[in-house]
């Protein structure tokens, strides 16, 4: 059984430098599996098993880590960016960041110029908060005990972006939460920036249920890296969005609760807020 274990692993790490190395040339699955002497569909399932993601996705997040670095350093044009990453134009580097980045190529290289965010301050349970948006949903969301400081820090995510302080929709969906029904999450949206590993990491505190707990480790065995508690903490640490992505939920393995960016005692309040509406806590 660890014999075919190691030849699993071989395959995997031979395939991710493949895809590392050719990935201008986009390879499509075939190509990739023909390098291993696989079927597709075979190596399509042991890559997922093995990377966590699929032979495409790992291949997106390649090729979007390279443009980001094109744009952000070489200070390229779009075209250009798409150009090195081996996209066919600049409407597929498009997408490939709106699906990946939550925002455009341009949004991107310009810091978040262009961008046109709302915010305001506002009471919850736990204090008062700085909630922003954008058209497309919620981009920030921080308690705060000071308003000028937390514009500041909020406008260290989009440096270049153009901010009013308006109370929008999005921002009222958002604030709902503190009063309505979890079951209502699906109408907040969310528009967010991130590495792919971070994004992963939030997108699984999502599904953590309101009034149950998780631990580090789990999350890093949900998204199929149970080596990686230590970097989901820093991932859970980074989160933009407050109560929202309820980074609160996950404690350590001890059952101490551990950090949180907002304060220990505020964690421990919304977890107890969340234990009475839903009566008990259960460990997820």
């Amino acid at each position: 059984m660890k014999e075919q274990q190691v030849i699993h692993y071989n395959r995997i790490a031979e395939a991710i430098g493949f895809i590392r190395e050719n990935f201008r040339e986009q390879p499509p699955l075939e190509s990739i599996a023909e390098q291993l002497h696989l079927s597709p569909h075979h190596f399509q399932r042991l890559f997922t098993e093995w990377a966590g993601v699929s032979p495409k996705k790992f291949l997106q997040y390649i090729s979007i880590e390279h443009a980001k670095k094109i744009l952000k350093e070489e200070q390229a044009t779009i075209m250009d960016a798409a150009f090195e990453t081996g996209l066919s134009g600049t409407g597929r580097l498009h997408d490939l960041f709106i699906n990946i980045e939550g925002m455009t190529p341009g949004e991107y290289k310009n810091g978040g110029e262009s961008l046109d965010i709302n915010y305001s301050f506002a009471e919850s349970p736990f204090g008062s908060l700085v909630v922003a948006s954008t058209p497309k949903g919620i981009c920030y969301m921080a308690f705060t005990e000071n308003e000028q400081l937390a514009l500041e820090e909020l406008k260290q995510h989009f440096p270049n972006a153009t901010y009013k302080q308006i109370l929008d929709m999005n921002q009222q969906h958002a604030l709902y939460i503190f009063t309505h029904d979890w079951s209502k999450l699906h109408q907040v949206k969310l528009h967010l920036k991130g590495t792919p590993f971070q994004l992963k990491v939030w997108e699984t505190l999502l599904k953590i249920p309101m009034g149950q707990l998780s631990t580090y480790g789990r999350i890093a065995e949900r998204i199929h890296q149970p080596g990686a508690s230590r970097a989901v903490g820093s991932a859970i640490g980074s989160n933009p969005v407050a109560f929202l992505i309820p980074c609160h939920r996950v404690i350590q393995s001890s059952g101490a609760s551990g950090n949180y960016m907002w304060g220990g005692d505020r964690k421990r309040a919304i977890i107890g807020w969340e234990a009475a509406k839903n009566n008990a806590i259960d460990l997820e």
